[in-house]
């Protein structure tokens, strides 16, 4: 016969309780209440760190200065269109573009497989909003926001940018920018503080501390690939534009 739900939750507690041995001196409970409070410290840093190197560069749309390319970084797809974020993302990136701020969009995002093509959907949903397809150049690898970042400097020549993300996110992509060696500056896409905000606020705490370490350490990307010149040449062509 099975035992009540209870039951089950009062041995469990028991065990956990003759497992985990609480200091019974005032000493004892002092020294692992500054163990804790030295464990939050050591957890916070990294997102310190990236705070403190990409808050300076956070600006609105109508104050981001002019440079020559905006780099917008996925956020998923669903059913094959960007998802609700993502589009936001390039809804500000056409914005950019259509005031003048930017002259070419690189938007780079993960195309590891035929079924996902994560910058093609992307690409296709700015021509459908306004910007002409040969101002845009895709980035098929860009797998993280490190690997964005490198590849952005390593393969495209970019050493200045506008990068475009939500605002939970965008202190990172510049802090990670920086180190790759791109002289950025960050357009924070404002959203509702929904469940999706909170989930991506919480998740970005636990990838500061990769992002420290890429920093730190800058290792090639996942894929780096030959050179490629797309950005350049969009640069070099005239858009038409009046």
């Amino acid at each position: 016969m099975r035992r009540p739900r209870t039951d089950w939750l009062s041995a469990a507690a028991a065990r956990l309780r003759s497992r985990v041995r609480l200091p019974r001196t005032r000493a004892g409970r002092r020294r692992a209440v500054r163990l804790l409070v030295a464990a939050a410290v050591l957890a916070l840093l990294p997102a310190t760190w990236v705070r403190l190197a990409g808050d300076p560069r956070v600006r609105s749309e109508a104050d981001v200065p002019a440079e020559p390319v905006a780099v917008v970084f996925g956020a998923g797809l669903w059913q094959g269109r960007p998802s609700p974020y993502l589009a936001h993302r390039l809804d500000a990136a056409a914005r950019l573009y259509a005031a003048g701020k930017v002259r070419v969009l690189l938007v780079t995002g993960d195309n590891s497989r035929t079924s996902y093509d994560e910058p093609g959907a992307m690409r296709a949903y700015l021509t459908a909003h306004g910007v002409p397809r040969d101002r845009i150049v895709v980035d098929d690898a860009g797998f993280d926001t490190w690997d964005s970042c490198s590849r952005a400097r390593r393969v495209f020549g970019v050493d200045r940018a506008v990068l475009v993300s939500q605002g939970f996110h965008i202190r990172r992509a510049l802090a990670l920018c920086a180190a790759a060696g791109i002289d950025a500056y960050g357009v924070g896409v404002d959203e509702p503080h929904d469940v999706t905000w909170l989930a991506g606020g919480a998740r970005e705490m636990l990838a500061d501390g990769k992002a420290v370490l890429d920093m730190t350490v800058r290792p090639d990307p996942r894929f780096l690939g030959p050179h490629e010149n797309g950005v350049a040449r969009a640069l070099t062509t005239p858009d038409g534009r009046r």
